[in-house]
Order: C-alpha cells, then sequence, then structure tokens
C-alpha cells in the first residue's frame, strides 16, 4: 500500500468468496472499486488467484529476456507505438528499457515474439508467459465488470473487443544518491493497465495538483489498476484517468510489467446512455480509439500534457445533455 500522512491509497482485497456477481459481498467490491477508480483512478488490487510462483516465475524469466544481447533485441523493433523493443533513451529516460508484446493472450503471438529473441523459441517462456497473461486480462475483465454493475448497467458490456498489449520492463538504478526519472508523467491512453512490480518500488500517482505519492509494500499478490484516458472518456468522465509516473532512487535493477487493454481498430469509443443526465451532460464526442491514437502521436500533440489530451481530443463544449 502507498503511506502519506494524510492520504491513504485504496487496497482492495479480491476473496474468492465475494467474486460470485450479484452476492453481499460482490455488491461491496462494486462500490469500493468504482469510489477508487472515481477519486485516486487506480486502485491496489491483492488477487490470489494468481499464484505467486508463476509470479517469480515471470519475473525470473524477464531477467534472462533483458539479459539477451543487443542485436537480438533490435530484430523485435516496431512502428507502433509501444510495441517492440525500447532501449534507453533521452526521449523517455536513461534508465528506461522496455518490449511491448501485442495481442498478448494470444500464444502464438508469444510464441512468435520468442523465437525472434531465442533460437530454440524457449517454451518454457511461452508457457508462463501466456499463463499470465491470460490471467491477468480475466483479472482485467473481473473489474470491467465491477464498474459496470456499481453504475447498474445490467447485463451491458463495455462495447469493445480489445486486446493485451504487454509491456514488459527494466529500469536500472541512478548514481548512488540520485533520484531520478525512470518514466515521465503520464496517463494511459488504453481502456485500462494491470501493473505488476517485483520487489522494488518506483510506482509514484499524482493525487492532487503536483501533490505525488509512492506505492510501495505491495502484498506479493498484488496487482495495481490503473484507469486510462479511454475509460474515462467512456465513463462519462466519472473515472479518473490518473496521472503517474516511475521514480528511480534504488540501489537494484526493478522490473516490472504491464497489461494495457488496448481497443481494436475502428472500436468507437461511446458512452452508455444510461451514463449522461442532466446531473451529468455528455462530455465527449463519440470517437475512434486508432483516430485518438493518431492525435497523440502526431508531432503537434506530443507537446500537450498527457492528462489532457482525451479533453483536447474529444471533450464536448458545452457538454451535451439527452
Amino acid at each position: 500500500m502507498a503511506v502519506d500522512a494524510e492520504i491513504v491509497f485504496p487496497v482492495i482485497e479480491f476473496h474468492s468468496s465475494d467474486l460470485e456477481r450479484g452476492t453481499e459481498g460482490w455488491n461491496r467490491l462494486c462500490k469500493r472499486v468504482r469510489e477508487a477508480c472515481e477519486t485516486f483512478g487506480c486502485f491496489e488490487v491483492v488477487y490470489e488467484k494468481i499464484s505467486k510462483n508463476v509470479r517469480e516465475d515471470v519475473f525470473g524469466l524477464l531477467k534472462e529476456l533483458f539479459d539477451v544481447p543487443v542485436e537480438r533485441k533490435q530484430k523485435n523493433t516496431s512502428p507502433i507505438p509501444f510495441h517492440g523493443w525500447v532501449g534507453p533513451c533521452k526521449e523517455i529516460s536513461l534508465l528506461y528499457e522496455g518490449f511491448g508484446l501485442g495481442d498478448a493472450s494470444n500464444y502464438d503471438s508469444i510464441k512468435s515474439f520468442a523465437q525472434v529473441i531465442w533460437p530454440d523459441g524457449h517454451p518454457h517462456f511461452c508457457d508462463i508467459m501466456h499463463t499470465m497473461t491470460t490471467q491477468m486480462e480475466e483479472l482485467n475483465k473481473l473489474i470491467w465488470l465491477m464498474i459496470i454493475d456499481s453504475y447498474e448497467l445490467g447485463n451491458r458490456s463495455l462495447d469493445m473487443n480489445y486486446k493485451t498489449l504487454m509491456r514488459m520492463m527494466k529500469y536500472i538504478p541512478p548514481q548512488q544518491g540520485e533520484y531520478e526519472s525512470g518514466l515521465f508523467a503520464h496517463t494511459d491512453k488504453p481502456l485500462s493497465t494491470l501493473i505488476c512490480e517485483h520487489q522494488i518500488p518506483g510506482l509514484e500517482i499524482e493525487v492532487n495538483d503536483g501533490q505525488w505519492i509512492k506505492l510501495f509494500n505491495l502484498s506479493p499478490s498484488s496487482f495495481v489498476f490503473v484507469v486510462g484516458d479511454t475509460l474515462k472518456a467512456w465513463s462519462n468522465g466519472r473515472l479518473k484517468a490518473v496521472t503517474h509516473r516511475v521514480m528511480m532512487n534504488e540501489g537494484k535493477d526493478r522490473y516490472s510489467m504491464s497489461a494495457f487493454a488496448v481497443p481494436n481498430e475502428n472500436t468507437i469509443i461511446k458512452a452508455p446512455k444510461e451514463l449522461i443526465d442532466e446531473q451529468h451532460p455528455q462530455l465527449y464526442k463519440d470517437f475512434d480509439f486508432k483516430d485518438y491514437l493518431l492525435f497523440v502521436y502526431s508531432d503537434p500533440k506530443k507537446r500537450i500534457n498527457s492528462g489532457q489530451q482525451i479533453d483536447a481530443f474529444a471533450a464536448l463544449s458545452p457538454p451535451a445533455s439527452n
């Protein structure tokens, strides 16, 4: 959990006995998840269904992945933002290195990735990564369902198809005594993100303008769920897209992985009519997610503060009511 003299970051335990839809335990969880997403835009979820052994195996394999020669890493580059390998650079951070694996819950995608990195295709890496990715995707869908039920949307869903982009990341420590950025402050552009880190803290969230808290002492069964810009727009602005960053000052390498829920091409982001009324006029136009990404990554728009990009692209002025 996060520690601050006045702010207590939400930690929500998902006990198996409370995960049956419609029960009192489920309804309590739905309420807490909604409150956390509206207030903080994220929360720590304790979820023991993903075993500690699988997590340890995954992070052991990540260390192995980042130890391969640069020549092999460079074979995994991609023109798509946040896909493929990105080495240390001034645009992101000299402390950061990452791999992006698209459609990561598809075993064939993992297999194709591994065959580029390892001559033998590393079957064990494929098996463990597939297990971890599919289980994280299940957890993400579970949280979405809680959000839907918290707004009493019945049998509705988010009405969109998506694929999981898995980013595997390594941060090296700065020089002794330094406190440096491992990843710049930003909001996530997809629907949502599940972050899983290994032992070394570094993730920070902005709780007020300019006030940051670091998340540390996360349990070995914890993940951090983060609301993205697209989910904020879908919720008609009720959910908060939290600004977050990674800051490094520890003396060890930090490994983490993030599962991004990325809408498929031609997916239209549209708030449910139940979330639009006189008290909550429509804040955002309906939009194609791909168009939003093109807006974000076109050069002039890169200079817009990350947390303001969704408003710059899709905000209605004035808001519209039904």
